[in-house]
């Protein structure tokens, strides 16, 4: 009976974490900090490249736009983790030459480096 109930609320918990909704108000912000950092949470990088190239990486790789655009020179997009699916955001923001990049995940305290990892991962792709 008890491995009955913990499966129900593992599932419970999964499809949360699926199907919880994204508010655009609350992710699609300006990207704070001025230089490289590591969070537990999450990464901001700075960076010198194009924004429509960095934006096809992360397309091609999963990425979906939560809000924003190239032509806004702001976009936010959620990547999923690949086991259970938790959303990360990952806003990028053009800085003139440069861009901002801040990875962070929603649930949880820490992201094990996920979104460091994926970060350095597109930027490698360029």
């Amino acid at each position: 009976m008890w491995t009955l109930i913990i499966l129900v609320l593992l599932a419970v918990f999964v499809a949360y974490v699926q199907f919880a909704p994204s508010d655009p108000n609350r992710w699609h912000k300006d990207v704070t900090g001025e230089q490289n950092a590591d969070f537990a949470g999450g990464a901001l990088r700075i960076v010198e490249v194009e924004l429509a190239d960095l934006d096809r990486v992360i397309r091609e790789s999963g990425g979906r736009v939560l809000a924003g655009s190239v032509e806004d020179g702001l976009i936010t997009y959620i990547s999923r983790t690949r086991i259970v699916g938790f959303p990360d955001y990952t806003t990028v923001q053009r800085r003139g030459p440069q861009l901002a990049i801040y990875g962070r995940l929603r649930f949880g305290k820490s992201d094990l480096s996920v979104n460091r990892k994926r970060i350095e991962g597109w930027i490698s792709k360029l």
